[in-house]
């Protein structure tokens, strides 16, 4: 026996453990510093940083259309709607607004992307909590949304398809038809989800009355999203604060009173239904016309044009520049190497992203590029919320909490 420890005497000193950050469960680069009473946590600590990309400074080094490349890669998950809260700020700056075919397109693709986003949620938590064949359904179904993305933007993540003024291109031929089939489709794929986790004893012995997280302490910590929602609080810039038209859509914002790590589950499936509302709808509203402003200050001359078939980018009327004007080619290349100039102002604009409200802090000084770009990412919001979910819950809940929060570390660290 060592000298100093007497028989049947409890020792009362806590372990200080290392989770991440290389761990499956926190979701990328993220590492939580636990100290341990034994198996429950005492107090925990996030630390970011591993997965830092400097997209805020490199905008401000490149034009206003080259800002688009750098902030689709922060939250990789949701990569259009970081283009789109970017483009809204840029355009209130320019004081311009999207064309309404244009407006619809953005609508319709952040909604697939936020059906996306959550089906990577489903599959990893199912992963991480050990439901195996929802992990391999989540990623089969996300499959089918980014063979549309690949299809319609030519890319499966990181597409730089939104652009001030509008999209950079219309639907191609037969994208419509592949979007109805996945209507008719993904209903049924999210009655199956239900039906293997909704009762499953070890899902809800894993999630129901862990990692709870109230209203008040939500709004404390400026916590959005689905983690505020499952707290009973229905808050959503999209119902709040509408932009693209979107309170001319009809769907709900889903809510749940427990705020624990089930009824996160519970919403995001719900609001991958009211996506789901929300995309027949885009496809029922998609009138012809053009995806881009006419704005020549904003418009590349060789930018592809409305033919009289009234269907935007017509490959049959393309115009080059050389045909056009020396005058046109002079613009595009004025375009194309010092871009737009925004006039000076700073803007705020919110969008409702997957994991919450995704904030675009915009400053011109009227020149060519941004003075400054900042982003209220949410998951980098949501992260405070980690002592109050973990502590006083054992150390196997973290798991699921870290999971309920669905965290991306490109948007965090960004």
């Amino acid at each position: 026996m060592e000298q100093g420890v007497r028989s049947g005497e409890l020792r009362e000193e806590t372990m200080v453990i290392n989770m991440g950050p290389q761990h499956p469960s926190t979701h990328g680069v993220l590492r939580l510093v636990l100290e341990l009473d034994g198996e429950y946590v005492a107090s925990a600590r996030p630390v970011i940083g591993y997965l830092h990309t400097g997209i805020e400074k490199n905008c401000e080094y490149r034009t206003w259309h080259q800002g688009v490349t750098y902030v689709t890669r922060a939250d990789y998950l949701s990569p259009f709607f970081n283009e789109l809260a970017y483009c809204l700020a840029v355009e209130r700056l320019l004081r311009i607004e999207a064309p309404p075919r244009a407006q619809v397109l953005r609508v319709l693709f952040c909604e697939l992307n936020r059906i996306a986003s959550h089906l990577v949620w489903l599959a990893t938590s199912g992963m991480e909590l050990g439901a195996i064949s929802v992990m391999l359904y989540g990623f089969r179904e996300r499959e089918l949304i980014l063979d549309i993305f690949e299809m319609a933007t030519g890319l499966r993540m990181n597409h730089a398809y939104i652009r001030p003024g509008g999209v950079i291109m219309d639907l191609p031929e037969g994208a419509e038809d592949r979007i109805r089939d996945f209507l008719r489709v993904m209903p049924g794929r999210i009655r199956e989800y239900e039906d293997l986790l909704s009762e499953n004893p070890i899902w809800v012995e894993r999630n129901r009355g862990v990692g709870i997280l109230r209203a008040e302490d939500c709004l404390a910590l400026g916590v959005t999203g689905p983690m505020l929602r499952a707290a009973g609080v229905p808050a959503d810039v999209r119902r709040d604060e509408p932009y693209c038209g979107y309170e001319s859509y009809d769907f709900e914002v889903p809510v749940r009173d427990e705020a624990d790590c089930y009824a996160r589950y519970e919403v995001r499936l719900e609001e991958m239904r009211q996506s789901l509302r929300i995309v027949e709808q885009c496809l029922e509203r998609l009138e012809p016309g053009p995806v881009m402003v006419e704005d020549p200050k904003v418009r590349w001359p060789a930018q592809l044009e409305v033919g009289p078939d009234g269907i935007g980018n017509s490959p049959a009327y393309v115009k080059h520049i050389m045909e056009e004007s020396m005058e046109a080619l002079i613009h595009h290349f004025k375009m194309v190497t010092e871009g737009v100039s925004v006039p000076a102002g700073e803007v705020y604009q919110a969008v409702e992203s997957p994991r919450g409200e995704l904030g675009y802090y915009v400053v011109s000084e009227g020149g060519n590029r941004p003075y400054r770009v900042k982003i209220r990412d949410p998951s980098f919001v949501n992260l405070q919320a980690i002592p109050k979910l973990l502590e006083g819950y054992l150390v196997a809940d973290a798991i699921a909490c870290i999971a309920s929060l669905d965290p991306v570390m490109g948007g965090v660290d960004r």
